[in-house]
Parts: C-alpha cells; structure tokens; sequence
C-alpha cells in the first residue's frame, strides 16, 4: 500500500478508483489531505480532525460532513468548517475540479476571507448581550458559536476558575500521566479571546440572578445586565465526611489546580488510595499506575462500573487493571485517614502517601434554585435548551432536558455533550429555535483500552456483547426491552460512528 504522501491529489485520481462513498487519502503541496466521493460530487479536505488529530479517512460521510472516528467531530466538506463539538476549529478545504475520467484537487480555499455576513440574521429579538455563567467545556463552546454565527454584541463569560477554558478530560488521562504538556491544556490562547472580544471574567462568582430585571449579580458587586442568558457552571464534587488526623494529604479533581496538585504529590509518592471505582477513580488510577506509583482502589460497589456499563464489562476493566498493577477493595468505604494510613470499613490499613475522592459529582444548581428556576434532579430545559425562565438557557452537567431518542428526560454529565449543548444553546439565543436531538457520547480511556460510548441507558435490560472483550475488539448493546439505548466499542471506531447514526434517525 502506498504511503498517504505517495498519492499526489493534485495529479489526478481516476474516477474509477473512487468508489461511492469513497474515500482516498493523499497529499496536496506536501499537505495530508483525502479525497471523498459523494454520488457525483467529489471533496477535498484535512486529513486529520482538529481536535486530537484523528484519521477521517476511517470516519463516516453522512450527507455533506465527515465524522471522525476517535471523538465524533463533524466537519463539513464544502468548507472545512468544525460542524459539531469536540472540534472547534476548521479543516483544510481545496477546490476540485473533474475532468474527463479524472478528479484533480486544485487550489486551497480561504474560506476566513468570506464576507463577515452573520449566518443567523439580526432580529428585533437579538439579544443585545450575552451572559455566559461558566468557564468549562459549555461555555466556550457556547462563545466561540456565537461568534462564529455573527452575533456581535457584548459577550461576556463569567468563570469561578482562575484558568482560562481548559481540556478537562485530559486532568485525568494524559496530562496527569505525563503525556501531555501543561501547554496543551487551554482550549484557546489568551489572544482568541481578545480577538473575538470576549469578555473572560476569572475567578468570579454569580451570587444572584434577577431573571425579571434580567441582571446578574457577581460577589465582587458588579451588576451585568443581559439579553440572553447561558447557565453552563456544570458540577461539583461529591464531599465525603472521612475523619481526618496527623495532616493527612487527600485531594478532588475537578479543576485544572486540582490535577496539578495531584502532580505534586505524585513527585515523589510511593502509594496512593483512590476512593471511587468510576469513571474518574479508574482513569486516575492508569494514570498514576503510568508514574511507577502503587494504587489501590477503593469502592462501595462489587463490580467496577457495573451500573453504567454491565457487569461483563465492569468485570473485564477490573482484569484490565489489575493486570497493570491495580489493587480494589470493592464493597468498601473509607472509615478514617490517620496520616499516611487509610483504614477501611473492615478494618484493613492501608499505606499511602496520598488519596484521591473521586465518587462522583452533584450539579452546580444552587444559582438556579436560589433564582427560582425549575428544578428537575438538575436544571429543567425544555428541547431548546431553554429554562423555565425565558430568556434563561442551560447547557452541560446542570440541565435535564427531554432526550428524543430514549424518550426519558437525562442529564449527562460527558465533556462532548456539554459542548454540543452550549453550541445549540448559542444558535437558540439567537432565535434559531433548533431542537436539541443530538446523541450523547462519552470516551474513557484505561491504559491502552478506550471505551467509545453512544447513546444514554441510565437503565437497561440487557448488554449483549458482540465479539470477545478479552480481545478488546467488541461492541456492547445496551436494550431496554426492543429499543437499543447505547452502544460501548472498544477498537470498533466506525461501529460506533455508524450506530450514532442510527440513532439519529430513531425517536421514541
């Protein structure tokens, strides 16, 4: 096979060789690039995603966009543009041209110097500014949509951080492993948000919401009126009441300054607790297994996961990191930390040099009550993303909106799903009026494991495994009853391209 730099696009690709559907991958001036065959229409773009630089060759096409295969951003192939989250920057877009029996990749398009005509026309009822309560993944989704469809009244993004919007996932996998830099964490350079005049308000609390008078109240006494209002402060972690002696050093992560500390004491650390056996214990837990460190694992349950994933897979992530090092102490609880020694519910002392809560996150929706707003185990949005107040959106871990696909009302808390929701939040505030119906998806990764996740089943029936979870090459189906609420791949990136795409297309 040939290497994707041995095929020149732009000396021509016979049509013959493009199947439909086809995709080729190539080179255009020194450039990755693929070459994709829609019926009689023929597109040239970026080879890789722009987020964490996936293959699209080995996406999904569906109608005029391309899928990537690692995260499930969606680009567009007229333009390059990042369609859906987590990608948010665009793609390489070149001319095609066909001639006779050939396809020829032409010269690239610059799409930034297209008239700065907005995508969504001012209306009477275009806010005349926007509040953003929040720093994470929804909230600079959010600003950058505004923006990118015209919307050029004040902006404003209030966050409790004292760090600019940052890759929140990556606080547990790579960059607490060591495989990724510190430099690579913000999603934007401080100059993004000079350049598009967002206001990026640090280390700032909303206190109040007058959703009447339509001002926000921060704890530095300002007062900042709105048009339209996005609450996107996401969750908090879940405090646990352990007895505590002799400077005892335990940590949360949810923020970047969490993540750091966690470095820290990782220096020169020889053992570490880790208290949950979720999502978020379990990644801590290949992570600081990556740094040489001993780990042992701490959790109520009897299976790792089982209540998300089923039992089968649950008890295969269990083997997976064991087999890496990882001690559990399932159907546990901490009952007190003296110093370096961690006392369990039965008795058993453990050594360690630190510890890690990691049992879960409550939404941050104390504004929102104090505010009078609906409440619903979250915030209540309705298929607009909007809250009971109007005016008031939600977006990310804090809303529970109507999810047409399961035919249940979910709160999801996935870093993707955030910023898809503060995305169609941003279209809505402008008057859009654009249901949200995207599905949900999640990735985790366990050493060199990654679980790829679609769809919601916060309960289900039955987890029918297709292939071996052994081989770690499968696709788990999560059914309630006849209906197929998600699907777990691991090594099956396309599989779980295609059965989002299902979907997609399937309403309760």
């Amino acid at each position: 096979m040939e290497h994707i730099s041995d095929i020149d696009l732009k000396a021509g690709i016979p049509i013959a060789d493009l199947a439909e559907d086809g995709i080729i991958s190539g080179c255009v001036d020194g450039e990755e690039a693929i070459l994709v065959r829609r019926g009689n229409d023929y597109f040239a773009v970026g080879a890789a995603c722009t987020h964490y630089h996936g293959p699209l060759a080995k996406g999904l096409t569906v109608g005029n966009t391309i899928r990537c295969p690692l995260h499930h951003a969606c680009f567009s192939l007229r333009t390059g543009e990042a369609l859906a989250a987590p990608a948010l920057d665009p793609i390489a877009c070149w001319r095609v041209e066909v001639m006779h029996d050939k396809v020829f990749v032409r010269e690239k398009l610059d799409f930034s110097k297209r008239s700065n005509e907005p995508t969504v026309a001012p209306s009477a009822n275009t806010p005349t500014s926007i509040v953003i309560v929040g720093g994470g993944a929804a909230a600079l989704a959010a600003a950058d949509m505004l923006r990118r469809s015209g919307y050029i009244g004040p902006v404003t993004m209030v966050s409790a951080d004292n760090e600019p919007p940052y890759d929140r996932p990556n606080l547990s996998k790579d960059f607490l492993a060591g495989t990724a830099s510190e430099e690579w964490m913000p999603l934007r350079s401080t100059q993004y948000y000079i350049d598009r005049q967002i206001d990026l308000v640090l280390n700032q609390r909303v206190t109040a919401i007058d959703a009447v008078r339509r001002v926000v109240s921060l704890d530095d006494g300002r007062h900042l009126p709105y048009g339209a209002l996005l609450l996107a402060m996401g969750a908090d972690p879940i405090r646990l009441e352990i007895p505590v002696k002799a400077a005892a050093h335990f940590f949360y992560l949810r923020s970047f300054a969490d993540s750091r500390a966690i470095l820290a004491a990782a220096g020169s650390a020889k053992a570490a607790v880790i208290v949950g056996a979720g999502f978020i214990g379990l990644e801590v837990a290949a992570s600081l297994r990556a740094r040489g460190i001993d780990v042992h694992v701490v959790g109520h349950e009897q299976v790792p996961l089982e209540r998300v994933m089923g039992r089968d897979v649950g008890m295969f992530l269990r083997r997976v990191h064991e087999s890496h090092g990882v001690t559990f102490h399932l159907g546990q609880s901490v009952s007190h930390i003296y110093g370096k020694q961690v006392t369990l519910n039965d008795g058993t002392a453990l050594e360690a040099d630190f510890v890690v809560l990691g049992v879960g996150v409550r939404p941050a929706i104390a504004l929102a009550e104090q505010a009078g707003l609906t409440i619903d185990r979250g915030i209540s949005v309705n298929e607009f993303l909007e809250t009971s107040a109007p005016g008031v959106f939600a977006a990310g871990d804090i809303a529970r909106w109507p999810d047409p696909h399961s035919g249940d009302r979910i709160r999801v808390e996935h870093w993707v799903v955030a910023q898809r929701q503060g995305q169609a939040a941003a279209r809505n505030m402008l008057g859009l009026h654009q249901p949200f119906a995207v599905v949900p998806f999640f990735w985790s990764q366990h050493y060199d494991v990654v679980i790829n996740y679609v769809g919601h089943a916060e309960t289900f029936d039955t987890a029918m495994i297709e292939g071996v979870l052994e081989s770690r090459d499968c696709a788990v189906t999560y059914r309630r009853g006849k209906r197929t609420l998600a699907v777990a791949t691991i090594s099956r990136d396309l599989q779980s391209l295609q059965a989002e795409r299902v979907m997609e297309t399937t309403a309760s």
